[in-house]
């Protein structure tokens, strides 16, 4: 009895794949199918980078929030909502003082383009922020700085911190010393500062002592009031305006430390042409931009005693030959700005095997 012969089945033919030659046609046989794609695709990118890039900016950033911003434009105040095409790099991507421009379209404002910033004044982002850089203000003239003669009481940390935040961010310094009137006698360092070419204003929003002269300095200018909580920033923008009625509290009773009364950076235009933009109170001030090598550069005396020293690159603390500390030990260098420069860079060298490097400083101590 013969045998039933099984045919085995024959195997169908597996497409080649040919990714170089076929790639139009190497996932599926239906070309009008990827036609449709690449055709949506195309649409999408073009829609994607409408936003206009030859702009001119016609409006001032006010304030703003993470969709919304109140723009200034031709005297009057708006509401914008802030184009989601508009991405941020590494830093903030609008801040009261920048110049941007804005269309209208269906009933609402948008904020469609931002201008180039001139100046600023920044800080390094908190260290889980996904921005490296933090924008207080752009486009700003004078930076106040602004702390109180005692109660809180003066600390020159701080204020050397903004004076290195100000020159990199390209902006001229204002020392403001405010609750003149809590004291008998001054911070003796603000004659040295005085001595090293800063404008230091002496004021009292009770007696109105330097109210005047701070008036004098502001007019024309776009400045911002920047320093720790309970100095007397709200208080002096109301005494500059009275109709502003700006939010204030006092200073703690038990840490004699100032609570935040401004809760967001915000632009207000004064009387007397004056422009300013106020800003939380805050207790550290990280340092954006150098490395530590180069703080001896913004600190105007040591940099120029510097330049005597043996070592082009003397760190001023241990080096032999140092003009610097020479000059500390003849009395010639006032051991407070040594001090403070010491602090400053300390904190940055602690924080330069942290995962940003030594761009900058995250830290700073409320001293």
């Amino acid at each position: 009895m013969k045998k039933k012969q099984i045919q085995k089945k024959k195997r169908k033919q597996v497409r080649t794949r040919n990714w170089t030659d076929a790639h139009e046609t190497a996932f599926s046989h239906d070309r009008a199918r990827h036609r449709r794609a690449q055709t949506a695709i195309s649409d999408a990118a073009v829609e994607l980078n409408s936003l206009p890039t030859d702009f001119v900016t016609n409006a001032l950033v006010i304030s703003h929030s993470k969709k919304w911003a109140f723009v200034l434009k031709d005297g009057e105040e708006e509401l914008c909502l802030i184009d989601e095409r508009l991405k941020e790099s590494n830093a903030t991507l609008l801040a009261p003082g920048d110049r941007v421009f804005v269309e209208r379209e269906a009933e609402k404002w948008f904020v469609r383009g931002v201008g180039p910033r001139l100046t600023r004044l920044s800080r390094p982002g908190h260290e889980h922020d996904r921005l490296d850089e933090q924008v207080f203000a752009a486009n700003i003239d004078y930076l106040v700085v602004v702390a109180a003669a005692a109660d809180p009481p003066f600390r020159t940390g701080l204020v050397d911190r903004y004076l290195i935040a100000a020159e990199v961010g390209g902006v001229t310094p204002i020392i403001c010393v405010n609750k003149m009137d809590l004291v008998e006698e001054e911070p003796p360092s603000l004659k040295d500062y005085e001595a090293l070419g800063f404008l230091v204003i002496r004021t009292s929003c009770e007696t109105g002592a330097g109210l005047v002269e701070l008036r004098t300095a502001l007019r024309g200018k776009l400045s911002i009031l920047s320093g720790h909580s309970g100095v007397g920033k709200s208080t002096l923008l109301n005494v500059l305006d009275e109709d502003l009625e700006v939010h204030t509290q006092e200073v703690s009773g038990v840490s004699h430390r100032g609570r935040h009364t401004t809760t967001a950076s915000r632009l207000y235009e004064l009387e007397g042409d004056i422009r300013i933009i106020d800003t939380p109170g805050i207790r550290a001030l990280g340092v954006w931009g150098i490395t530590p090598t180069e703080v001896a550069w913004f600190f105007p005396d040591l940099a120029a005693l510097g330049e005597n020293c043996h070592f082009r690159n003397c760190s001023h603390t241990h080096e032999p030959d140092c003009a610097v500390t020479e000059a500390l030990d003849k009395g010639e260098l006032t051991p407070w700005r040594y001090d403070s420069y010491l602090r400053i860079r300390l904190s940055m060298e602690e924080d330069q095997d942290g995962p940003f490097g030594d761009k900058y400083s995250r830290k700073s101590s409320d001293y």
